[in-house]
């Protein structure tokens, strides 16, 4: 096999796994001193941080005055659960996926909810087409954290639409322009552009999205945890601080602190990072022949979730995976193969907390490792 030289510069911090993602620069635990643990999140105390983080959580992505934020529990699984059990049903739907939990949403549809939908796929690296009846609700991922391809805008969602759109947002929120107009319900996970520690879920709702719920009652039973009305109105608490089940006071304050972090920079500072660290890559992949974008179209490619394929023919099936665990072996990447049911390849999360820096000197060390496995699989 013949040696390879190593790059001499590391990645300051090798952590760019899609979730949950690296921690805001300058992160350390006693941060989270101020935590109230061990009092209630009823309590007076743990109320104000809830809607500190619901209030400020709404400030920052510049959301219309009369969008609702609420708290709720499960990551952005269970915020969008949450939505789909409580609010389809009420028209047809177009489901749309392209990627791992677009397609579950799908499964969660057909198979849970029972319902007559159309159903519109796509491989990884590719969009379906979006030209969706206006009539119909709309379910999609904005940016597909498993395969990197993103909707390029909202122009295809109807300013006059019937339906309602619910977006899965979890990895756009925060390093993406959001088209909150075009948006009826929005879901997200702290864990992922903002580095926050995982187990809760945010839910948006517009004002059409609460006049669904107030108007439309499913007919299958709602279990308790995916409840948002009481006697055909909104429950307002969850939207003021009252979660529906116990939340952990040590996660609403590390968001707090990564909230506070985020609006030293404000929305478009974070979307700065995010898009400088993606080109970093995308200029990389561009300047050689052997790995490029899985994203097929670049006008669809994500600058958060970026996924990228080997393009040399001949090598091993498991070469990804020998790439990404050498270079975990080497402390310069950590968890960068791709999601178990995406295509082979690499996945480097370039979200706002990663500092494009170290993106930027990671790129020699993925050549390095290319190099050196391929030469080893030659060899053998």
């Amino acid at each position: 096999m013949t040696d390879v030289m190593k790059p001499a510069a590391r990645p300051d911090n090798p952590r760019f796994s899609s979730g949950p993602c690296a921690k805001h620069p300058g992160f350390s635990l006693t941060e989270l001193s101020d935590a109230p643990l061990g009092r209630s999140h009823r309590a007076a105390v743990g109320k104000s941080k809830l809607k500190a983080a619901i209030d400020r959580t709404h400030k920052l992505l510049g959301l219309p005055a009369d969008y609702r934020v609420g708290i709720v529990p499960a990551s952005d699984t269970g915020a969008y659960e949450m939505a789909m059990w409580t609010m389809l049903g009420a028209r047809p739907v177009t489901m749309m996926a392209w990627e791992s939990f677009g397609a579950g949403w799908v499964t969660d549809a057909v198979k849970q909810l029972g319902l007559d939908a159309e159903i519109r796929t796509a491989d990884y690296g590719e969009l379906p087409a979006l030209d969706v009846d206006p009539g119909r609700d709309i379910c999609f991922t904005w940016n597909g954290t498993t395969s990197g391809v993103r909707v390029p805008n909202a122009d295809w969602i109807a300013d006059d639409r019937e339906g309602l759109t619910l977006c899965d947002a979890t990895s756009a929120c925060f390093a993406m322009e959001m088209p909150w107009e075009k948006l009826d319900v929005t879901t997200f996970s702290w864990q992922k552009v903002l580095g926050g520690e995982g187990a809760h879920g945010v839910l948006i709702l517009s004002p059409r999205a609460v006049e669904r719920l107030e108007s439309y009652t499913p007919k299958w039973p709602l279990p308790k945890i995916f409840r948002l009305t009481k006697g055909g109105k909104l429950i307002e608490g969850i939207f003021e601080g009252a979660t529906i089940n116990t939340p952990s006071m040590l996660c609403v304050e590390d968001y707090l602190k990564a909230l506070d972090w985020a609006e030293g920079l404000g929305l478009s500072g974070l979307i700065a990072r995010a898009d400088a660290s993606a080109g970093h890559v995308w200029d990389f992949c561009e300047s050689r022949d052997w790995i490029a974008n899985l994203a097929a179209d670049p006008a669809t490619r994500s600058t958060t979730s970026v996924c990228l394929k080997f393009t040399d023919a001949g090598l091993p099936g498991d070469f990804a995976k020998r790439v990404a665990k050498r270079l975990e072996a080497e402390g310069v990447a950590l968890d960068i193969a791709s999601y178990r049911d995406a295509p082979p390849g690499l996945r480097i999360w370039c979200g706002s907390t990663v500092e494009p820096s170290d993106v930027a000197a990671l790129m020699p060390w993925i050549e390095w490792a290319y190099q050196t496995e391929r030469a080893a699989a030659v060899a053998a």
